[in-house]
């Protein structure tokens, strides 16, 4: 168990963007744990649910003290994630995960989430506004179809999450934005990020039992992660957010350009 420094450089690089932009360090740590320093996918992703977990609890702290959290949300999100999140662990518990196949289904996966991910950085506001022009005048949903799409969309997140470490971030609050038009956006983030904790930590709890956590990796993540997620949050205001999230989804379009074509 050997302490490796540009794990915890890497931590603050990743650390300091999340405080920028808000962007789920998963959609950055994983692929550069795969890409950058060779960890295999499946590790990769434990490890970084596991950071996630941590570092996101911080998070729901802040959300919960200033009222910023729809706990109906979360419940209805949780009831399809968590079930989810459990049956993919059983299913890469049975699995060889170092197998190509395994390999080749994670990356694959990631690639593909880091595309949308991108799409949604620089298009949110035009996709959103489709959206609303595209349900227009019609009848709004009835509450037992939106919790029913609630539901659906939180086992959706729990499969994405618990394969590839993506999803519950970007993804996650667009769809809840058309969802839950009504709510104010910091109440449909705060949810989200309360609605990740147990469901990363659930997921970083599986993949321990199954041995696939690198614990020193992860130490050292989160010794440069939290002063990053700090100094991020203080440079936020002084940055042109627009311009970073459009610097961002061009570097995850190229990872993920790289996983995909191998």
């Amino acid at each position: 168990m050997t302490f490796e420094p540009l794990y915890s450089l890497s931590g603050l690089f990743v650390g300091a963007l999340v405080g920028i932009t808000g962007v789920g360090g998963g959609s950055l740590m994983t692929p550069l744990l795969v890409l950058l320093f060779g960890v295999h996918p499946a590790t990769a992703v434990g490890t970084d649910l596991l950071y996630a977990a941590i570092t996101k609890t911080a998070g729901t702290a802040v959300h919960g003290m200033h009222g910023r959290v729809n706990w109906k949300i979360v419940g209805s999100l949780a009831i399809g994630s968590v079930p989810a999140a459990l049956l993919m662990l059983w299913m890469l518990a049975g699995v060889d995960r170092k197998s190509i196949g395994v390999t080749n289904t994670i990356t694959t996966a990631l690639g593909w989430l880091l595309v949308m991910t991108a799409i949604m950085l620089v298009f949110r506001g035009p996709i959103l506004e489709l959206a609303r022009r595209a349900i227009g005048d019609r009848t709004p949903p009835q509450p037992r179809t939106i919790l029913a799409l609630t539901v659906v969309l939180g086992f959706l997140l729990g499969v994405l999450v618990t394969l590839t470490s993506v999803g519950a971030g970007a993804l996650g609050v667009t769809i809840l934005l058309v969802l839950y038009p009504r709510l104010d956006v910091r109440e449909i983030v705060g949810s989200d990020i309360v609605h990740a904790v147990p469901l990363t930590l659930i997921g970083g709890t599986g993949y321990w039992l199954i041995g696939e956590i690198d614990w020193p990796m992860l130490f050292a993540l989160l010794i440069g992660s939290i002063p990053g997620i700090i100094i991020g949050s203080l440079l936020a205001p002084k940055l042109h957010e627009r311009t970073i999230r459009i610097v961002l989804a061009l570097t995850l379009a190229v990872v993920a350009w790289k996983l995909l074509t191998g």
